[in-house]
């Protein structure tokens, strides 16, 4: 696929920019990027205006060979919205659906879609990890979404002929990252006490950079079609673990008291803040092995070495 035009929606976001770079400094595909608002991309190469939300804002697919799918409603921990699932449903599901035939109606090739490990679910047992091949059991509207979204866009592939591929990453994290990673790391440069010294879970994580060189590898690898691929760092932690090495990236005290995983829930519970337990004691591991035997593929970049990065550039942001 040498010269191909490789469309990326959600191009103002974290994944979507980070991949238009990429594909920028390769120079083996030429990206065209899809945004609903202006972008730090306009003269570096084609923008066109594109919104999952709105039917009337479309993109072009003059000249797009492939298209990587990284806009959605995301998940978020306080939703307004009077009916979640719907709106969840409403831009990730059928935003996405529509997306998809458009591109298959326009000769599009390849459809790289990027979903959720929330598809496989919310824990897993310590040691038991998510596999691409287990049954999904998304729990909450974000998750249930993406999981449309898949199905979706596997009945369009089989309809149209458009080759679909999907990657369903844990949390990704990396240079620009906001929402909880940008609040764990500011709590940590305040030096506030956390209690979450003594949390013996495991979680996968994925640096944007390992996320963005499989989306790479999938634009073209011929094994990528029709398969579902989990991704991660390939190195599991505990939330206590992941604090200690992040506060050293910081270069900062990690002030963590050792209070049991039992009483962090227990506390969390009386005031109304079970989720937040959830995500911070409980467990959460992916297999990538698939991904790396399908693909021939490995984690580009260590764990320590992307903290490392993000730090680096949340302390730039942050310097008067």
């Amino acid at each position: 696929m040498n010269g191909t035009n490789v469309m990326v929606t959600g191009a103002t976001g974290l994944v979507g920019e980070a991949v238009v770079f990429r594909l920028l400094a390769d120079r083996k595909f030429t990206p065209v990027a899809a945004a609903r608002s202006e972008t730090r991309l306009n003269g570096l190469c084609r923008v066109v205006p594109f919104d999952l939300d709105d039917a009337r804002v479309q993109p072009s697919f003059s000249g797009v060979q492939v298209v990587v799918h990284c806009a959605a409603r995301v998940h978020v921990m306080h939703d307004s919205a009077t009916d979640v699932l719907a709106e969840y449903r409403r831009v990730n599901v059928e935003g996405t659906a529509r997306l998809a035939r458009s591109a298959a109606q326009a000769g599009v090739e390849r459809f790289v879609y990027i979903s959720s490990i929330k598809v496989n679910g919310e824990m897993t047992a310590p040691g038991v990890p998510f596999r691409a091949s287990d049954a999904p059991a998304p729990v909450d509207p974000y998750g249930i979404s993406k999981r449309e979204a898949e199905d979706a866009l596997k009945q369009i592939g089989d309809e149209t002929g458009m080759q679909i591929v999907i990657i369903r990453p844990p949390l990704v994290y990396g240079p620009g990252v906001k929402a909880n990673f940008l609040s764990m790391m500011r709590w940590l440069v305040r030096g506030s006490p956390l209690p979450l010294g003594a949390i013996h879970n495991k979680r996968s994580l994925v640096s944007i950079v390992n996320l963005v060189d499989l989306i790479n590898v999938c634009i073209s690898h011929p094994q990528a079609v029709g398969n579902v691929f989990l991704v991660s760092d390939g190195d599991d932690i505990s939330t206590t673990q992941l604090l200690v090495r992040m506060a050293a990236a910081l270069k900062v005290r990690s002030p963590l008291l050792a209070v049991p995983s039992w009483m962090v829930k227990a506390c969390a519970s009386l005031i109304g803040r079970r989720d937040i337990a959830q995500r911070l004691c409980g467990s959460l591991q992916v297999d990538i092995s698939e991904t790396c035997t399908i693909l021939g593929w490995q984690p580009v970049i260590g764990m320590d070495r992307a903290l490392q990065q993000t730090a680096e550039h949340y302390l730039a942001q942050s310097r008067p």
